[in-house]
C-alpha cells in the first residue's frame, strides 16, 4: 500500500469515527444474523435494540446461509444468556451495591447479603455464568453462579465506599496471584504462535535468549487458575517445560506418575522440568 492510499484510508476512517458510523464486514453481518436467530437473543437485547438490529440485516441475500450446512451432534446446550446479566452490568457501571439472596451447593439459603458486584465470568467448561462479588459484611470475595441467585436488589453506596471496596478487591487479587516461567523447547520455536495462543487468557511476558535461541514465557495467574494452566501444559506436551514454579512442577510430576501407574509402570518417571 502506497502512502497516498494510507492517507486516504486514514481520512475515511476518521470521518466515519467523527460521525459515529461503524463499518462492518460481510462476515460480521453473517455472524450477527446467526446470533439474532438464537432463542437467547430475545432475552439478551431489549425489544427496541433487537428490532433495530434485525432491520439492519433485512434484504441481504448474502446472509442466507441455512441451506448447504448441517450441524453435527453436540452436547446439550445450556443457557448462554441469563436474565440477570443486563441488570448486573448496569449496577457495575454505576458502581452500586446489592442485597443478594442466594443458595449454595448443599441447598442452604443466604438472604439479604450486602455486597458489591465486581465481575461477571462465563465458564467455557461448565457453560455457566458466575458473579464475582465482594461481601461487605465479611470483607471477602464471593463466587456465585447466576442460577443460584434467587433475588437481587440494588443498594446504593457512596463513591468513597465504592473506591475503598475496589481498592480492597485489587489488593486481594494481587495477593492471590502466582507466576511461573515456561520455556519453549528450541526445536518447537516455529510453533511459538500456537503456544502463545494456548496461554492467551493469561497475563504474560515473552523473553528471548539470542545466544541460546530460546523463548521463555512468564505467566501470571490467580491461584485457583493453576489447574487450568496445568491442563494447557499437558495439552502442549513436550513442546514446553516449566523452569520456574515449584507448584506446577510438583503437579506435573504427580500427573506423569499417575499416568504411568495406570498402565502398570511403577518406576519414577524421568520428567525434565
Amino acid at each position: 500500500m502506497n502512502p497516498f492510499e494510507k492517507i486516504f484510508n486514514y481520512q475515511v476512517m476518521s470521518r466515519l469515527h467523527e460521525t459515529g458510523t461503524l463499518a462492518v464486514t460481510s462476515h460480521e453481518r453473517t455472524w450477527l444474523k446467526a446470533m439474532l436467530e438464537h432463542p437467547a437473543s430475545e432475552q439478551a437485547f431489549t425489544p427496541e435494540t433487537l428490532e433495530k438490529l434485525q432491520s439492519m440485516l433485512e434484504g441481504d441475500p448474502a446472509l442466507e446461509m441455512k441451506e448447504g450446512f448441517g450441524e453435527k451432534a453436540k452436547s446439550r446446550e445450556q443457557q448462554v444468556y441469563h436474565p440477570l446479566l443486563r441488570p448486573l452490568r448496569r449496577l457495575m457501571a454505576r458502581k452500586s451495591g446489592i442485597l443478594i439472596n442466594h443458595r449454595i451447593r448443599d441447598g442452604r439459603m443466604f438472604e439479604e447479603q450486602p455486597g458489591f458486584p465486581f465481575k461477571l465470568e462465563y465458564s467455557m467448561v461448565k457453560r455457566e455464568w458466575y458473579l464475582i462479588w465482594y461481601h461487605l459484611r465479611h470483607r471477602a470475595l464471593m463466587n456465585t453462579k447466576l442460577q443460584h441467585i434467587v433475588e437481587l436488589v440494588e443498594q446504593p453506596v457512596s463513591a468513597e465506599e465504592a473506591a475503598a471496596v475496589e481498592a480492597d478487591i485489587n489488593r486481594m487479587l494481587e495477593g492471590r496471584k502466582e507466576s511461573a516461567v515456561i520455556e519453549v523447547v528450541r526445536e518447537y520455536n516455529n510453533e511459538l504462535s500456537r503456544i502463545l495462543y494456548a496461554f492467551s487468557c493469561f497475563e504474560k511476558q515473552v523473553g528471548y535468549d539470542d545466544a541460546a535461541d530460546c523463548y521463555t514465557i512468564r505467566l501470571t495467574f490467580l491461584g485457583d487458575e493453576s489447574e487450568y494452566v496445568l491442563s494447557k501444559l499437558r495439552f502442549l506436551g513436550k513442546r514446553v517445560r516449566v523452569v520456574e514454579g515449584d507448584k506446577l512442577k510438583r503437579r506435573m510430576r504427580e500427573s506423569a506418575a499417575k499416568a504411568l501407574n495406570r498402565y502398570g509402570v511403577t518406576e519414577e518417571p524421568q520428567v525434565v522440568l
